[in-house]
């Protein structure tokens, strides 16, 4: 049976929040304690052998890593609160990664650079401004709750952006392209907001 154009998900199962946890579910969301799975298009399922992650755009040269140099770049462990543009929200999720800090610091950038592009295999992208990206807000994941990330929550790696809503948190990820000019994602182009914080339910477009 073929993959589903988008999964299953958009409603997780709730669950009542206290005033502790309440304080950390951004307006309009209510907490799931599962972890739907949401996606556009078939779940890819790249070998590692040929994966690779790349930065480019505008930076002097471009940086490119295989699966095993990935791995032994510096990697942290993250536990972080995640909201779905589906009004769900999942707290203290954890994953291990490297830092998208630790990853520019391999490139040179070029003093126009403001915005991202990250791209997935699938062809998803989508678009983030650079500073919503650096000083410890952003990072690729490649585990999740101590197991490498499965295929189905975009593994074998993901861009995680835990301020935003999660579908700037690019499933599938293979790289980030350095822009002057912000250029619409896959969602972004479909009506989805440009920016997508969950503190100001930027949701679609003129919100």
């Amino acid at each position: 049976m073929p993959d589903r154009f988008v999964t299953r998900g958009f409603v997780g199962r709730r669950e009542p929040t206290g005033s502790a946890q309440a304080a950390r579910i951004p307006p309009g969301q209510h907490l799931v304690r599962d972890f739907p799975v949401l996606s556009a298009g078939p779940t890819p399922r790249t070998p590692l052998g040929s994966w690779s992650f790349k930065i480019e755009g505008l930076v002097k040269e471009p940086a490119s890593w295989s699966w095993a140099d990935f791995l032994k770049l510096p990697a942290q462990d993250f536990v972080k609160d995640i909201s779905c543009v589906t009004k769900w929200t999942k707290l203290d999720t954890r994953w291990r990664g490297v830092s998208v800090d630790i990853l520019l610091e391999h490139v040179e950038l070029d003093r126009r650079a403001a915005f991202v592009t990250a791209f997935s295999d699938g062809g998803y992208t989508t678009n983030i401004p650079l500073p919503d990206l650096v000083n410890g807000q952003s990072f690729v994941a490649y585990e999740y709750d101590g197991k490498p990330l499965a295929p189905e929550h975009g593994g074998p790696a993901r861009l995680v952006v835990p301020h935003l809503y999660f579908w700037k948190s690019a499933k599938w990820v293979r790289g980030l392209r350095l822009m002057e000019r912000d250029e619409p994602g896959f969602w972004e182009s479909l009506g989805y907001n440009n920016h997508g914080d969950p503190w100001k339910e930027e949701r679609y477009t003129g919100d």
